[in-house]
């Protein structure tokens, strides 16, 4: 979708982009606050979610959430919100006959929020029943108890079932005054900007709130795993993995757009070297990979679920093809199939005005980084088989990863096979 962007710096210490689409028939806002979880006592761990569920209530024009909502979506708007470890992200999306009428609204829950007692009482209903459901997800317990195996900030949905209990509503109540501050807030706004621009900026130069600080990310340092995570539950059938790897600094950006080719090559599509191998041979259904980066660290993941008797075979494949990648075995072909998959994959993700805006969220709100949307491209047409092979081998030298394992699984499986993937790192130092 063409559009143009600009940041923007405020007089009250507020900084965001505007993302200006041409004749957008919608208009898109994401306000961040650094508030997630880290900033708060691990007995006090779910007080910015529940924070977050009641703020978006009550507030000084509308006495009931019920009120508050109607008002918002009677026009068909679209008003959210979440919480992670690290960050509270509030959005919105509308007309744009109504733009003014809804971001103004999505402002006054920001910054008048009432936290009544009775809403904080029914929310705290509903945060335990997300809670609940989500500690069905296999796929997310794993991550949280990896995470957390690792030294990083994570508590899991069960623990945090646990946790919720200790949260009061003033604990809700400073944790929103400690936090919801102009220095502290980044916004991404994607629309028909044009002449609305002054009007945007002295909505948001005006906000009712304080001054602060924007906090900074935690400084997380990666521990090795002590011995690989297993996690049986014998109500599951199957196993769930993680392989993870961490390097030890963060990624160059040609770093990460070679290791965006990577996870084409290995496990994007159908015809890739991991997942399509392992297809082939009728071992796993589907596999994933992905990186990541935080602070002090980068990321590298693959995770599937697959039968026990399946494992260490899917694994040989994993070995295999990433021991292709260190060694340079790669053809020419292959990176040019996945230039043109990762180009294509890439257009496809911005074709409406909140897909274009959300691929700018992730980075600015993480280190204020601007990506130029009409250069990635180029970008990923200048990744070379030597920088794949570099940021490959990059990614395992630290010496720190291994295996995470949930459901059909024993503490001997799991060592098992992590000391079949432990190869891995010794490859390639």
């Amino acid at each position: 979708m063409k559009h143009t962007v600009e940041e923007v710096t405020l007089a009250n210490g507020a900084k965001g982009l505007l993302v200006h689409v041409p004749d957008a028939t919608v208009l898109d806002v994401y306000i961040n606050f650094r508030a997630g979880e880290y900033l708060v006592e691990r007995e006090k761990w779910e007080a910015p979610h529940l924070m977050e569920h009641v703020l978006l209530g009550a507030n000084d024009k509308f006495p009931r959430a019920r009120d508050f909502q109607a008002e918002v979506e009677k026009n068909g708007a679209y008003s959210n919100a979440s919480t992670d470890v690290y960050d509270i992200i509030y959005e919105t999306e509308c007309a744009d006959f109504e733009w003014d009428r809804v971001f103004g609204l999505l402002l006054i829950a920001i910054t008048q929020p009432l936290f009544l007692q009775e809403e904080f009482d029914a929310e705290f209903g509903n945060v335990r029943e997300e809670l609940s459901a989500r500690a069905n997800n296999h796929y997310r317990q794993l991550g949280a108890n990896t995470r957390k195996a690792y030294g990083l900030v994570a508590e899991t949905d069960r623990e945090r079932l646990e946790l919720m209990e200790n949260v009061t509503l003033e604990d809700v109540r400073e944790h929103y005054r400690r936090t919801h501050t102009t220095d502290n807030m980044r916004f991404v706004i994607a629309g028909n900007i044009g002449k609305r621009k002054a009007t945007l900026l002295r909505m948001l130069e005006t906000i009712d709130l304080p001054r602060g600080e924007r906090f900074a990310m935690p400084d997380e340092m990666v521990q090795p795993l002590k011995s690989p995570v297993c996690i049986p539950n014998s109500t599951v059938d199957t196993m769930y993995f993680y392989i993870d790897t961490f390097m030890n600094r963060r990624l160059h950006e040609d770093e990460v757009d070679a290791l965006g080719i990577v996870n084409a090559i290995l496990t994007e599509t159908l015809y890739s070297k991991i997942l399509g191998t392992a297809r082939e041979r009728g071992l796993v259904y589907g596999m994933n990979s992905g990186y990541q980066q935080i602070k002090l660290s980068s990321n590298l993941w693959f995770g599937s679920q697959v039968s026990v008797t399946n494992a260490a075979a899917l694994f040989d494949i994993v070995i295999e093809q990433l021991g292709n990648l260190f060694r340079g075995e790669l053809a020419e072909a292959d990176i040019a199939a996945a230039q043109a998959y990762s180009i294509g994959r890439y257009q496809r993700s911005a074709q409406t005005v909140a897909a274009t805006a959300a691929g700018y969220t992730g980075r600015y709100f993480f280190d204020e980084y601007i990506d130029d949307f009409y250069k990635v491209p180029e970008r990923i047409q200048a990744v070379t088989k030597q920088s794949i092979v570099d940021v490959t081998r990059a990614m395992f030298t630290d010496g720190v990863g291994g295996l995470g394992v949930y459901g059909k699984c024993t503490p001997e499986l799991a060592k098992q096979l992590n000391d079949q993937l432990a190869v891995l790192w010794k490859q390639v130092n």
